[in-house]
């Protein structure tokens, strides 16, 4: 049995697109707030959350909605369709309201697009296990991962190459394609995925006998363990959104940079996180998830602290931009095979739910927390504010004395990017 690459990569596509859009609103929409309608860094925390808190409430309602679909298209496609098609139109009317500086019709534009988004993201994700054998998901999913790790460095790119060096810069241009990107993506996507046809095929080649125990209940001390991975989780979430969400206008005010430049230190991050996937492998298969989480946490923590001395910017700051990539895929690539190793002969997709659910709480609080800080203390806080919070999960997860099963080194080594496998 070998995993259709080709197909895959159609299929990670829509997945691209999604996370295309989730750069530029990252980077630009602080911007936004900040340089036209002058809000202040704590309410514009709270906009920044705004996508987290939907989040939490509408992609299990959209995820349990298209699994009740269905038409001659599919459960999954006609979600994805309807919420690109839609949402790539109205995310061009965010830059038309910041050129003509109202804010009412900003919020408007903000919500719908967010709640558009919101529709699809459970679909795209889905598609992907619905027409994948069992076996083979973990490669697929790696797949998944590199298609929306090259969607966001697309969109760092365009913000780098298209917004102008100006004090009030039109953003139109860097919206319009990125919605082209998301509209072409998802139209090719949808002329090479024939969901139905490939649903039945999968029924019919293979028959899932799955015989796990799922009354076998988690012992008090693996509770234990994961109850304090949670915290880890949460915490290195508060530390590492801050910074990611807030980067954009710290560059631009803190450091002076003009227009797209600040886009070029976040590439060399994502860049430096894609090739660290193998090597963090490799040393996981080594040492055991658990020392590996904790040398990303000491390398992440120590990128942040060595950011914060750069009063202005400097090219040595890609060096600990790359270390901070290396870090967080230390991290990141680990976290969640920890979580289920724990939850083994428990309700697996029970803890996938709390894993979600205590980084998603991290990425609603912290961007309120930290703008507060922004505001009211100063932009040299947020590196350190990010630094403090994950070295604060050094400590926790010093507790976690579960779930380190060294991973077996995979055959292919596409694998060694899979973030959220079976």
């Amino acid at each position: 049995m070998k995993l259709n690459y080709k197909r895959t990569f159609f299929v990670g596509l829509a997945f691209m697109s999604i996370c295309s859009f989730w750069q530029l609103y990252d980077s630009i929409v602080p911007l936004i707030l900040k340089n036209t309608f002058h809000v202040n860094d704590t309410i514009a925390g709270a906009v920044m959350a705004a996508d987290n808190v939907l989040a939490l409430f509408m992609l299990p309602l959209f995820g349990m909605l298209s699994d009740k679909t269905n038409t001659r298209l599919g459960r999954r496609t006609p979600y994805i369709l309807f919420g690109t098609l839609t949402a790539a139109a109205f995310m061009l009317l965010i830059p038309i309201s910041d050129n003509i500086n109202s804010m009412t019709f900003f919020i408007v534009a903000l919500g719908i697009t967010l709640l558009l988004m919101s529709t699809y993201r459970s679909a795209a994700v889905a598609l992907m296990p619905d027409i994948t054998p069992k076996p083979l998901r973990s490669k697929a999913n790696a797949v998944i991962n590199l298609m929306g790790a090259l969607g966001g460095i697309i969109s760092l790119g365009l913000i780098a190459t298209l917004v102008p060096k100006v004090s009030s810069p039109s953003y139109m241009l860097v919206f319009i394609c990125v919605s082209v990107i998301m509209l072409v993506s998802v139209g090719i996507m949808f002329v090479a995925i024939k969901e139905r046809k490939l649903v039945k095929e999968l029924e019919d080649e293979v028959n899932e006998n799955e015989t796990d125990d799922q009354s076998e209940s988690m012992p008090a001390d693996v509770r234990r363990s994961l109850r304090f991975l949670l915290f880890s989780i949460f915490l290195w979430f508060i530390g590492y959104n801050a910074v990611t969400t807030a980067f954009s206008k710290y560059a631009q005010i803190y450091w002076g940079l003009e227009g797209g430049l600040f886009a070029y230190t976040l590439i060399v991050a994502q860049v430096a996180a894609i090739l660290s996937y193998i090597p963090v492998g490799i040393v996981a298969s080594k040492i055991g998830r658990k020392k590996t989480i904790i040398g990303g946490i000491i390398i992440l923590s120590f990128a942040f602290g060595s950011a914060a001395f750069f009063k202005n910017f400097s090219t040595t700051i890609f060096f600990f931009f790359a270390l901070a990539g290396l870090g967080w895929a230390s991290i990141n690539v680990n976290s969640y095979p920890m979580v289920v190793e724990m939850s083994r002969g428990c309700d697996v997709g029970k803890y996938t739910g709390l894993y979600y659910t205590f980084s998603m709480s991290a990425q609603i609080l912290t961007p309120i927390v930290s703008g507060a800080l922004l505001q009211y203390v100063g932009y040299w806080t947020l590196f350190p504010y990010g630094a403090t919070f994950i070295a604060l999960a050094l400590i926790t997860m010093l507790f976690v004395k579960h779930g380190d099963n060294k991973p077996v080194l995979p055959a292919a080594k596409i694998e060694a990017f899979d973030i959220a496998g079976d």
